[in-house]
Formats: C-alpha cells, structure tokens, sequence
C-alpha cells in the first residue's frame, strides 16, 4: 500500500490502548517477532503520539522483503 506521497506503508493493528507507550511498544515487538528480530533493531524515529508512525528498522532488505512483500510501485527494499 502506498501513502498520499506515493511511499509505501505497512497497515497493522495492536490491541494495546494508547496509554504510555503500551501500543508503541506493541508495535516494535510485533514488528520485531514478524521480523525475526531483537525489539532493540526496531526504533520508533517519529510518530510517537500519533496514530501513523515511522519506524527504522535495522535489517537488510531481503529479509524485510521476505517478511513483508516488496513494496508497491517501484520501490525497492
């Protein structure tokens, strides 16, 4: 999926409520076990209050592409 800028996006959903960092913490340790990795090679970079989120993700781009997909469009991983 692409954003309104043409970027690829990942959708995903956590049960955790919004309340210090609990959802935020939600979302890197499920990225982090999809992943295969450390919580600690997932990094919350902007987006802490809000409901989209940019993350920084320390993994090369075959295993991102294996885990996720490719992205949409011409984007390379």
């Amino acid at each position: 999926m692409l954003d309104e800028a043409g970027r690829p996006v990942l959708k995903l959903r956590v049960a955790a409520a919004p309340t210090d960092g609990s959802a935020n913490a939600s979302v890197i340790a499920l990225l982090a076990k999809t992943l295969k990795l450390p919580k600690s090679s997932v990094q919350l970079v902007a987006g802490e209050t809000a409901r989209v989120k940019r993350l920084e993700i320390d993994a090369d781009g075959e295993r991102l592409a294996a885990a996720l997909g490719n992205p949409p469009g011409d984007h390379k991983l």
